[in-house]
């Protein structure tokens, strides 16, 4: 990874050895052919790269914007899971208190000592089946009221996180991670990375169109404010281009709260009411005002091997998802791409991660956020920093519940609109990995091609065919082995990364291998590779950064 000079000025990324290529060469054969874009290790139209970081103003407010983002995610997950276990809402606002202070503490491991990339790790729809198979499970056992219920399915869930927390430890620790990443070229990366971001579309307009009355003006003015308005005034350029997403959430949710108040949802079905309404969630009056997540909040963990095994497939689901979120964030934050010792690591540590989820009492496990990803290349600053920061505001709200709920009350419509563009930046960065490969070669194409469209026609089957107990297509007389399963073959970037890797590595392999750009994937996997791959390789904690320089 590439050392940045001055941490205070924008910097661009350059290859070693070499002078940065312009940004394209024109061609003199012939007018008619356009100009000839080489191949970019790293992007250089970044305004911040992973060590260079923006003012100390600047890194708080776009730290807060990381934290928003990955808000959206954090409630629907309660939302939806807590109700199921027969909690209220009191329970709900303490259930995303708990997932925000493990969102916080795994964030500043991964940044410090697993890949050191600027990835936020936030709550992972993977658990989702083997959570509702938990509690479907429950279901038909004697409580004496819904709380008991709700409480005990927690302590069931917390088992099954931290017994299936050894799944990434061992994968991480014992390097076999390490060596199935040997087994990755770009033309894996390409749709891999690809359906970390389109296999979401389900999250996007989908969720928009549950309240489109401010759902689509967020869409709108946010890619006007973010694209067009910015090109008023040098000044209104670089604000707009990192904040505009920060104004256009407060100018719609203000909207929305003028609608809720005037009773424009008055009369409307509960749906609805659920989507638009900004004081339906009762977050804010059910939330404690000062409350400390702390192990075993819950009670005991419960510990049963049917709900155990289900719960292994989302973690090594969350393993892949995390690794091609990794790639994208690389590359947007200017690094080069994370070798495989680097991922592996990770990955055991993501493991640590999950096991401290189980005991501090989250209903699902982490990974790396795709929507803050998308965010690094929103704003164009890949500063590890703002990343490191944006745990603070995670930590304080998930202490002081009050004040987090007012947040957690924005309308999932509008974080639906916001996903809407994150998604599509994290995609479009995947197909940008093409261009390491031999676009030409009919053999390329066909891998790429077949795993990219499976990557999201299988998932798609999974999902349309699992009802609203979890139960998916498969149906065996052993519901572990269904929950697995059901599991892998929901999640779009597994498909891809496993019909990727067998094609790839059995069709034509030996003698394709200029051809599937090994040749610029492989210094990156070995320790002298290339030079930029010593940050990796460290653990500079560089406490100094965090010191203000009046005050050292």
């Amino acid at each position: 990874m590439v050392e940045t000079g001055n941490h205070n000025h924008h910097h661009h990324p350059t290859p070693p050895s070499q002078s940065a290529p312009p940004p394209a060469m024109a061609q003199p054969l012939g007018s008619s052919r356009g100009p000839i874009f080489p191949a970019a290790e790293q992007l250089v139209h970044l305004h911040y790269c992973i060590h260079s970081n923006p003012s100390w103003v600047q890194t708080a407010i776009l730290a807060f914007q990381h934290y928003i983002v990955m808000l959206g995610t954090t409630v629907m997950i309660a939302s939806l899971l807590v109700p199921r276990m027969g909690g209220g809402p009191g329970d709900t606002a303490r259930v995303i208190q708990s997932l925000l202070f493990m969102s916080g503490i795994n964030t500043l491991l991964q940044t410090w000592f697993g890949t050191r990339l600027p990835t936020v790790m936030g709550p992972s729809f993977a658990y989702f089946i083997s959570v509702l198979a938990i509690i479907n499970d429950l279901n038909n056992s004697n409580f004496s009221n819904e709380h008991e219920r709700f409480t005990h399915t927690i302590r069931a869930i917390q088992g099954s996180l931290i017994v299936s927390s050894f799944v990434n430890i061992i994968l991480g620790y014992s390097s076999a991670w390490r060596y199935l990443t040997k087994f990755l070229s770009p033309v894996i990366l390409v749709p891999a990375v690809c359906v970390v971001g389109l296999g979401l579309f389900a999250r996007g307009f989908p969720q928009l169109g549950n309240c489109v009355e401010i759902g689509i003006p967020m869409l709108v003015v946010l890619v006007i404010s973010q694209q067009y308005l910015r090109d008023i005034h040098p000044v209104a350029r670089s604000m707009l281009e990192r904040f505009a997403l920060l104004v256009c959430i407060g100018l719609i949710w203000a909207f929305a709260a003028i609608l809720t108040a005037a009773g424009a949802y008055s009369h409307v079905k509960e749906q609805t009411k659920s989507s638009c309404r900004t004081d339906h969630s009762s977050l804010v009056s059910s939330s404690p005002w000062i409350k400390i997540p702390y192990p075993f909040q819950w009670g005991t963990p419960i510990f049963r091997a049917s709900h155990v095994f289900g719960m292994m497939g989302a973690a090594f689901v969350s393993s892949a998802e995390s690794t091609a979120t990794f790639y994208a964030a690389a590359r947007l934050a200017g690094a080069t791409a994370p070798p495989g010792h680097v991922l592996s690591r990770s990955i055991g540590l993501q493991g640590i991660g999950q096991l401290l989820e189980g005991i501090f009492g989250s209903v699902v496990g982490t990974t790396a956020s795709v929507e803050n990803v998308g965010l690094l290349g929103l704003t164009r600053v890949g500063s590890r920093r703002v990343v490191q920061i944006s745990t603070a505001f995670m930590i304080f709200f998930s202490i002081f519940g009050k004040f987090g709920a007012f947040f957690a009350s924005i309308p999932l419509p509008i974080f639906a609109a916001i996903y809407c563009i994150l998604y599509g930046i994290v995609a479009a960065i995947g197909i940008s990995f093409i261009q390491f490969m031999n676009n030409n070669s009919m053999r390329n194409i066909y891998v790429l091609g077949v795993s990219l469209f499976l990557g999201i026609s299988i998932p798609q089957y999974f999902i349309m065919n699992t009802d609203a107990n979890g139960h998916g297509p498969l149906r065996t007389s052993a519901g572990w082995f269904n929950d697995i399963l059901n599991t892998i073959f929901s999640s779009p970037p597994t498909v891809a990364l496993m019909v990727g890797g067998i094609l790839d590595n059995t069709v034509e392999a030996r003698h394709s291998a200029q051809d599937r750009g090994l040749a610029w994937l492989d210094p990156f996997n070995r320790r002298n590779g290339d030079s930029r791959n010593e940050e990796f390789y460290s653990y500079p904690l560089r406490i100094n950064e965090y010191i203000p320089s009046r005050f050292r």
